[in-house]
């Protein structure tokens, strides 16, 4: 489904994939993909617009969590703490050359998660996360 190889990334857990569109325009298409399927997103943290507030430079960094609080809020019910590891998300970046990036924790990583908070498994499993995944960035980075 997705045809862009996702570069290497600094942790074993990350998928780091180009974009050829603008960190805006990326995010826009990502958070689309992820409402058209019924999800939702939360709102966005710039990480540029924040440190612009101290006086510092940063090229753009957005971050999005999406998800579906139907889904997730039971597993946040038996833990409330696993709040700080949901809803998943998204990091959209430009690096020091102007390429944009989309970057996202595997599902392998997310479902490590219920581990580490002592959750009941979803009845799915990470195959069914990734390719949900897989398919917002696919949309994200279409050269369409």
């Amino acid at each position: 489904m997705l045809g862009a190889t996702p570069v290497l990334a600094a942790t074993k857990d990350l998928l780091v994939y180009p974009s050829p569109h603008s960190v805006a325009e990326t995010a826009d298409r990502f958070e689309a993909a992820v409402r058209s399927r019924g999800l939702k997103v939360f709102p966005r943290v710039d990480h540029a617009a924040a440190a612009a507030e101290y006086d510092l430079e940063m090229r753009p960094t957005l971050v999005l969590s999406f998800g579906n609080p139907k889904y997730g809020t039971p597993f946040m019910l038996q833990n409330q703490a696993a709040g700080i590891d949901f809803p998943p998300r998204a990091i959209v970046f430009e690096d020091e050359e102007g390429q944009t990036f989309i970057a996202v924790n595997t599902a392998t990583h997310l479902y490590e998660a219920f581990d580490r908070h002592g959750l009941d498994y979803p009845a799915d499993h990470p195959g069914f996360f990734a390719r949900g995944l897989q398919g917002f960035i696919a949309e994200a980075i279409a050269d369409e």
